[in-house]
């Protein structure tokens, strides 16, 4: 998963709230492009990205048993806020407890005293970015988690998909609204 993760981070999918577009920025097909590739690379032969920039896959049924669908959904876009280009991500390995100065910006610090939940983190990696970008954790790690879970769902032939509910995956470029975008609805 970290690996995966690491791959889609570095991927520029920032928005732009100002686009009436849907994508709101054409970079954002890049990651789903990317998406494509490995859904397909999986076996998954249906996986296409639309000219919207959606992101679609079925996991193929392997039983006659009627189960429920199961839909995972995504966004790729990261923020306006802060730049998405040329992102470094940091592994802090087997964090010891203690704030975390980000390299590229040391005046960027991760304090506990702000984030007393990396209490919970010591012994764990943790990921971020070098201080100079975003990281674009929401929700590239959900990607990354929803591919994780397709590849073995796809790999166990044990685990019994429904032919009349086969597992579904879509990705959506944003997460921001796109009622004022040419998506259609």
């Amino acid at each position: 998963m970290t690996e995966r993760f690491l791959r889609y981070v570095v991927i520029d999918t920032q928005s732009d709230p100002a686009s009436p577009t849907c994508p709101s920025t054409e970079k954002q097909k890049d990651l789903g492009r990317l998406l494509v590739t490995e859904l397909q690379a999986m076996g998954i032969r249906d996986a296409h990205l639309d000219e919207y920039g959606y992101v679609y896959a079925t996991i193929p049924a392997n039983t006659d048993r009627q189960v429920p669908v199961i839909c995972f959904c995504s966004h790729m876009d990261t923020s306006p806020d802060c730049s998405g280009k040329d992102v470094k991500p940091q592994i802090v390995s087997n964090y010891r407890g203690g704030d975390i100065v980000l390299p590229g910006d040391p005046t960027q610090i991760i304090r506990v005293a702000d984030h007393p939940a990396l209490k919970d983190q010591i012994g764990n990696d943790i990921i971020t970015t070098d201080g100079t970008t975003l990281l674009g954790a929401d929700n590239k790690a959900g990607l990354a988690e929803i591919m994780d879970a397709a590849h073995f769902l796809i790999s166990w032939s044990t685990i019994r998909r429904s032919s009349t509910a086969p597992s579904r995956s879509c990705s959506r470029p944003t997460k921001r609204s796109v009622a004022a975008s040419t998506r259609p609805t």
